[in-house]
């Protein structure tokens, strides 16, 4: 069911107040069958018999109103009255009570009614077989409504305190999961919080233990990595500086070879700076207040400066200074001006905006040129992936790995999208995180 709450805390809470309720109506159930109808009956049973001492049969078996004591009136304040008189003493106030009707005439053998008047004194009214033109106006002293508070402020109250009690013991309970399911997200995102406090039931201080150990294997072998890359990049390095000197005393007339031994060797140093980049924990870098429409600009001026390509511009002025983590999206922007530049030949489109309803930023880069396949949108930012014949064929395959990394870091999301007018449209959106 859908009613039906999806997180432990609220089915725990839910599973407290069902029982609770289940129990209240069990409750009730009983104290109506077994403690209020006897006592009723009990009641109802002492007025009959009082009615029919006032109905007992005279020599000649007729069956009227007896002529009552002083003493007896005053002691038990019973009072017979026609119809008239029974109206001028508040009858038609009187509110008609089917229980008490139908056990009274059982009482009384044959139909009668009973009525029960509210006010400042409680009466009750009933109309005999014996003698219908006739109205017996008893007094009931103690049947009050206040009577009936203390069980209902006692049943209220269980409850409230029940729910209560329950909800704190869900909370108590889920409180560890809360805890655990924010480090794992943060052991998702690349972070390594503290160790958790391993408090709970049994089995959440287990799963809590092994969640630890967990982390700090992962924090273990990511450092492992970093160590490992540095080594591996640091090694691979030197013989390729060693081979680039050696070019450099090649003869004039092997200047053919000496440029392709060049550019191999520039093309190793990238794939190893992009092997590096993709290892490189960002978030080390603390978010600053950072003018992003200048970090693009500054990135594309100095790309000017080695392409001769054309490129349009359109930023949103209400981008101003925004919490970024200015060198890892410089990379980012970087990254993407690259791919557009490589894979297509006409004027690259730079853009920004910002969107107030979402509290989100961003900015895209689209080209004009042949876009990618449907199929391989997904499959684009996985790491040493490449693409088609028509994106890919150059590079190591990090470089939109590495974009997702970054963006990723920062909570934001990156879309791959083919143009309507042709080309590909890569587009960065970020959250606007106020300055504090």
């Amino acid at each position: 069911m859908k009613l039906l709450p999806k997180s432990s805390f609220g089915q725990t809470v839910f599973l407290v107040g069902s029982l609770l309720l289940i129990n209240q109506i069990v409750s009730l159930v009983s104290v109506l069958f077994y403690v209020i109808e006897p006592s009723y009956q009990q009641v109802n049973n002492l007025l009959a018999k009082q009615v029919k001492v006032l109905f007992i049969p005279d020599t000649q078996g007729i069956k009227i109103p007896r002529q009552l004591s002083n003493e007896f009136i005053e002691t038990t304040q019973i009072e017979v009255l026609t119809h008239q008189q029974a109206e001028d003493k508040g009858l038609l106030q009187a509110k008609i009570y089917p229980y008490f009707s139908e056990q009274m005439s059982k009482q009384l053998g044959g139909e009668t009614e009973v009525r029960i008047s509210e006010g400042e004194n409680y009466y009750f009214w009933v109309k005999a077989p014996q003698a219908p033109n006739y109205w017996v106006r008893l007094p009931l002293d103690g049947l009050e409504e206040r009577n009936l508070s203390p069980f209902t402020i006692y049943l209220i109250a269980i409850g409230i305190l029940s729910v209560a009690g329950g909800w704190v013991f869900a909370r108590q309970l889920n409180r560890p999961l809360k805890s655990l399911e924010s480090a794992a997200k943060e052991v998702g995102q690349g972070d390594f919080p503290e160790q958790l406090k391993e408090i709970g039931s049994t089995e959440i201080v287990a799963v809590t233990r092994a969640f630890n150990q967990m982390s700090a294997g992962i924090k273990q072998l990511e450092k492992d990595r970093s160590l490992l890359m540095a080594g591996v990049s640091h090694d691979l390095r030197t013989p390729l500086t060693r081979i680039r000197l050696a070019t450099e005393m090649m003869g004039p007339n092997e200047d053919y070879l000496k440029d392709g031994i060049v550019n191999d060797i520039e093309d190793m140093n990238m794939i190893i700076d992009q092997f590096i980049a993709f290892i490189r924990h960002h978030k080390e870098e603390a978010l600053v207040a950072t003018d992003v429409n200048a970090l693009l600009n500054d990135v594309l001026e100095s790309v000017k400066l080695n392409k001769q390509r054309e490129f349009e511009t359109s930023f949103d002025q209400r981008v101003k200074a925004q919490m970024i983590r200015p060198i890892a999206i410089k990379r980012v922007f970087t990254n993407l001006l690259e791919n557009a530049l490589r894979y297509s030949d006409d004027k690259v489109l730079i853009e920004t905006g910002l969107d107030e309803k979402t509290n989100m930023f961003y900015f895209s880069v689209s080209d004009f040129g042949p876009g990618i396949t449907e199929d391989d949108v997904s499959k684009l930012f996985e790491p040493f992936y490449q693409g088609d014949i028509a994106r890919g064929g150059e590079g190591s395959g990090l470089g939109l790995a590495i974009i997702k990394k970054i963006v990723d870091s920062h909570h934001g999301e990156v879309i791959l999208k083919n143009r309507v007018q042709g080309g590909l449209m890569a587009k960065v959106t970020l959250p606007i995180i106020k300055v504090t």
